[in-house]
This record gives C-alpha cells, structure tokens and sequence, in this order.
C-alpha cells in the first residue's frame, strides 16, 4: 500500500485538519491605506516593518504606494489636500522681478525631481510637466 491511499482498516493513526470559518478577504478602506501608505513613507521606515505591524505583506503595501503615486488613494472629501510647503531664496538688490526678465526662474521639488523653469511658461505647460513627473516616479 503506498502513503496516498486512505485504508479504513489501517493501524496507523491519521492526523486530519479541519479549518472553520469563513475565509473571506479583509477589506481595507481608501483612508486606512493612506494612512498606512503615509506611515510607509516616513523618514526611516521599514517597508517590511510597517506591512509586519499591519498585518499585510511588503507586496501588498507596495502596490498600495504605487495606487498612491498614480493618485488612487485619494482620501474622502472632509480631508483637502494639503499644500506642499515651498523654500524661497531671495536674490541680492530688489525682491521684484520685471516680466520677461531672463533671470527669473521656478524650482519644484516633485516625487524626489527637481524641475527648473526659466523664463515664461504656460501655466497648462507646466501642469502636463509635473504630471509627468509623478507618473515616471
């Protein structure tokens, strides 16, 4: 008799495993993720660790920041985004800035970037640039 056959009569004792229960998936909601995904991208934090204390798997956590780089874990409306706070470094001689000046330029740090902008530029130029830059990162 081999090892696969199931004999009634056999002496040998069979441990069997029964598992009750429904096993269902658990359902994360859209601000549990963010918050988790937020914790992920703290200064310092362990991917791992933060999935670990979780209970979820590195993997999962990062599909859930890749979702949030494309903008798919967008919180609910009571929560507005919030602005990024900007560095501004004043030049020698007079803060004001003729139009047209050659010398005037933007710097935007995005999604780990650096985007320099001299000169003028259209406001939906700009806006199709730094889309792009977070969809590559």
């Amino acid at each position: 008799m081999d090892d696969h056959t199931f004999d009634p009569k056999s002496e040998d004792i069979r441990r069997i495993e029964v598992i009750t229960g429904v096993g269902r998936r658990r359902r994360w909601t859209i601000e549990a993720k963010a918050r988790i995904v937020a914790e992920s991208c703290a200064g310092g934090a362990s991917v791992s660790e933060v999935a670990r204390r979780h209970g979820i798997r590195p993997q999962q956590l990062f599909g859930w920041r890749h979702q949030a780089r494309a903008g798919g874990l967008t919180g609910n409306a009571d929560h507005p985004p919030a602005f990024v706070p900007i560095a501004a470094e004043a030049s020698c001689g007079s803060m004001r800035v003729p139009m047209g000046a050659t010398g005037s330029a933007i710097e935007i740090e995005i999604a780990g970037a650096i985007v320099r902008v001299r000169g003028s530029v259209m406001g939906a130029v700009l806006a199709e640039v730094l889309t792009a830059v977070k969809r590559a990162r």
